[in-house]
């Protein structure tokens, strides 16, 4: 749990420890006027006022926020400052897409409080770390300039420092951290398969069938509870292949399976576990997953969890109709649809 103040509110927010302040703003506050553009600190979408000092949300994490003052682009409905500023931006049209322009607010507001009436280089100075695609700077600089010039009377946003946490205290002792850590991912999803438990059994208690039934993945070796292989995974631009081992271990009385695995591809480590279970409904089947997984790397950089979440689950119900596919003998879909997860999540995100 991180408690957070966010635009003079008390937030409660449960999260990951490493969930970035920008995806808490956005997904647990629902406060979406916070962009998100290079998820690298470089563009400026993402500038909030974290203790009245503009901040990048992309590259601080929400708990490194608890307890200080977090303003975002809505927090600045009534402040005199962003109110001329809007008015000067739409005087000198220094908008055109808009996507830009809740960070570039945030930083401009900044220049005119701390720095009042200053020259157009320094303004250029200023914005260095926001950027802006359509307009070529001219006219937000020009609107800069002209509020910071009169500088209207507003006080800056409270600037309250954040107390610091006492450190824990020492372990009592140092051990390895168990194989089977709990991962920080982690969904439960379940489908209804249109053939028996004992007919989808069959499939689910064999690894060969098992990686067929999977879009991207691909056995290479099974022997006893090891198993080895590797995972594609491809959404239009953005293509991974991790190679890895895992453990697979079967229940056949319960009807129940569990895989836990990792692997690598390059600076990008992925570790997962997925566990299934067989249950009778009538003359079909009902298919209870639990998935986990942890990225690390470059790549654990730019997920959003939301997606992400929509993107197993939509992976899963791909395996569940790969799964009826070849206990009828069909042909299996061997690689996953980018537009088809992307829709899936879409239509998630609807539905919330």
């Amino acid at each position: 749990m991180i408690t957070l103040h966010v635009n003079g509110a008390r937030r409660e927010v449960s999260a990951p420890a490493r969930t970035h302040l920008a995806d808490v703003i956005r997904e647990h506050c629902g406060l979406t006027g916070t962009h998100l553009g290079c998820e690298q600190g470089v563009c400026g979408a993402c500038t909030v006022l974290v203790n009245g000092a503009p901040t990048r949300s992309c590259l601080i994490y929400a708990h490194e926020a608890a307890g200080m003052e977090v303003t975002t682009i809505e927090g600045l409905d009534e402040d005199p400052v962003a109110e001329a500023l809007r008015a000067a931006f739409n005087r000198h049209h220094a908008l055109q897409c808009g996507y830009c322009t809740p960070g570039m607010m945030m930083t401009a507001r900044d220049i005119v409080i701390r720095l009042g009436a200053v020259d157009e280089t320094r303004i250029r100075d200023e914005l260095a770390g926001n950027l802006c695609r359509c307009t070529g700077y001219r006219g937000i600089v020009r609107a800069i300039a002209e509020v910071a010039a009169t500088r209207p009377a507003a006080l800056p946003l409270a600037r309250r420092e954040a107390a610091i946490p006492a450190p824990p205290p020492p372990p009592l002792a140092v051990n390895a951290p168990p194989v089977d850590a709990a991962l920080p991912n982690h969904l439960e999803h379940r489908e209804t398969l249109a053939i028996p438990p004992d007919v989808a059994w069959l499939i689910l208690s064999d690894p060969a069938r098992i990686a067929d039934c999977v879009p991207g993945m691909r056995l290479i070796r099974h022997e006893g509870t090891l198993v080895e292989g590797e995972m594609a995974v491809s959404l239009g631009p953005f293509a991974v292949r991790f190679a890895g081992l895992g453990t697979l271990t079967l229940d056949q009385a319960a009807r129940m399976g569990r895989l836990r695995g990792q692997g690598r591809d390059g600076a990008n480590g992925a570790e997962g576990e997925v566990q299934w279970r067989l249950e009778p409904d009538g003359e079909a089947s009902r298919l209870l997953l639990e998935l986990g997984w942890r990225l690390t790397g470059p790549l654990a950089q730019f997920s959003r969890p939301a997606l992400l979440r929509g993107v197993v689950a939509a992976m899963a119900a791909d395996f569940a109709r790969n799964l009826e596919r070849q206990a009828r003998g069909e042909a299996v879909v061997a690689k996953a649809s980018f537009w088809g997860l992307l829709l899936g999540w879409w239509r998630a995100l609807i539905r919330r």
